[in-house]
């Protein structure tokens, strides 16, 4: 076998590392034209999801979902495991596990499996699946909190380990009590650094620099424990020097209410925050600039109508290595909407995301909304209500159409598809479509169908007394499929 053949295998193998793990099929398949990359489903995800909090009044459920994909063989296994256990009798190969009762077990695609914790002691979750459950897996934890500091209702996307994390919106300011959640899912230690950017740049911090996350285990990092200066906007950088984690934000506030702050999409030009509600009190927008250049930014809202320039908000100059914030107040005024940021002069990549209020005085509570990447090929959000969710799309350039299905119920029901045009320059927030006969919660899957990218996000909401309590996760592309290459022949003929 030639240098040739070994790179292409390479190439493969290392794309199935990132992504998940394909299978490579070769010939068959008049629709794809040889040598063309094919989208296959991956036969293996990991997921992670962080320790829900630290309240002993906290009641966590975690629903889990997995799309009904073609191409998948029959059968398949998933579970999400307490961190630093093993499900079997035994200890894991090191010796250090412990057995433990899995907190979800999914059966089958297309029907939601759901689990539940409480109190101030759950412990973060390691998920793997593998067959027909792998494709698009994903889970979504929801937590409810009454009272204390963080109240309100917390939700996050369990996601799949990574090196590089940024968090546009976090603080260290007086109200405020943020951690930064590190899972390990892999045999061996993780080193990661967590690196703050203020108002004036990077802020110094030996604290943060090589934090060790031992084998299938999590820590969390209070980010007021990095400085003793309290800011309200940061930027939080998470870089792993060795190893993958799982990374995720806790924000609690004293008066407002907590969430999770997902990461936000990687560093770009342009930039879609969708979903912001209609009844939002306040928003307010933190941006961060990696790179060596400062970055300038024309903001701009796709409204239900079109698109309209926030009043005295037209640009925002971010200058590199610091991070900016500008206090949008309640610039939906009633009619749903999405931030759309795109460069006003030269293209300078930069990270964004949205830290939006509902509800007036003591009865506030706040959401995050990082920058999202389109729906891709298909968006998956679990633990969907019969009432309480709403479903906002955007379309930032061309108009697109969208299939938006609801799948069966974790207790029972009968799956609904409908679909969506969504005009060029607007956002779309409707009720999405409940299964008929719904017992229980279920999911929403999103697919493109014809015109131009369609970025979205699902708001679910309760209330909890008279406060507003809520949370938003945005839609980008599920992962479901894996990109590799393809021949009509043996791979022996790239020896020639």
């Amino acid at each position: 076998m030639n240098r040739t053949t070994l790179s292409l295998i390479a190439a493969v193998t290392a794309l199935a590392a990132v992504t998940g793990f394909a299978t490579v099929r070769s010939g068959g398949d008049d629709a794809t034209p040889a040598g063309a990359a094919a989208r296959l489903p991956v036969e293996r995800s990991s997921l992670l999801c962080p320790q829900p909090g630290q309240s002993d009044l906290a009641e966590t459920r975690y629903t889990s979902y997995t799309p009904k994909s073609a191409g998948t063989a029959a059968g398949g296994t998933a579970r999400l495991m307490p961190a630093g256990t093993s499900a079997s009798d035994s200890p894991d190969a090191q010796g250090k596990g412990k057995k433990a009762k899995a907190v979800v077990t999914p059966k089958e695609p297309g029907k939601p499996a759901t689990g539940d914790a409480s109190g101030g002691d759950a412990p973060a979750l390691v998920g793997t699946a593998d067959g027909a459950l792998a494709p698009g897996w994903t889970v979504q934890q929801t937590t409810s909190v009454d009272v204390g500091t963080g109240r309100g209702l917390l939700g996050v996307d369990c996601s799949q380990p990574d090196t590089d994390f940024y968090f546009p919106g976090a603080s260290t300011a007086k109200d405020r009590s943020d951690y930064i959640h590190l899972t390990n899912p892999d045999d061996e230690p993780a080193v990661v650094d967590v690196q703050l950017y203020g108002p004036d740049g990077a802020i110094k911090s030996e604290v943060g620099e090589g934090i060790q996350i031992a084998a299938h285990s999590s820590v969390p990092v209070l980010l007021s424990t990095l400085t003793d200066t309290p800011y309200p906007n940061l930027t939080l950088h998470v870089t792993a020097r060795s190893g993958r984690v799982a990374a995720a934000v806790s924000a609690a506030d004293s008066e407002l209410g907590g969430d999770w702050l997902p990461a936000a999409a990687d560093p770009a030009p342009s930039l879609v925050l969708p979903g912001i509600p209609e009844d939002a009190t306040d928003v307010r927008l933190v941006a961060f600039a990696p790179g060596q250049d400062d970055a300038d930014l024309k903001l701009q809202l796709a409204t239900s109508s079109g698109k309209i320039t926030p009043a005295g908000h037209d640009t925002l100059h971010v200058k590199s290595g610091m991070t900016a914030s500008v206090d949008l107040k309640d610039v939906t005024r009633g009619d749903p909407g999405s931030l759309i940021l795109t460069p006003s002069e030269d293209s300078v990549p930069v990270v964004a995301a949205l830290r939006v209020t509902r509800g007036k005085g003591a009865d506030r509570e706040t959401a995050f909304i990082p920058a999202s990447g389109d729906i891709g090929s298909r968006a998956t959000v679990a633990d969907n209500r019969a009432k309480g969710s709403t479903l906002a799309l955007t379309a930032p350039g061309a108009t697109g159409r969208v299939k938006v299905t609801a799948s069966a119920g974790s207790g029972g029901g009968t799956p609904v598809t409908k679909e969506y045009t969504v005009k060029g320059g607007t956002t779309l927030s409707v009720a999405p479509p409940v299964p008929s006969g719904l017992e229980g919660a279920y999911a929403l899957t999103v697919e493109p169908v014809s015109g131009g990218k369609v970025y979205g996000s699902r708001m679910l909401a309760e209330k909890q007394g008279g406060v507003p309590a809520f949370t938003i996760q945005t839609l980008p592309d599920d992962r479901g499929t894996v990109s590799v290459p393809r021949s009509d022949e043996d791979l022996s003929v790239l020896q020639k």
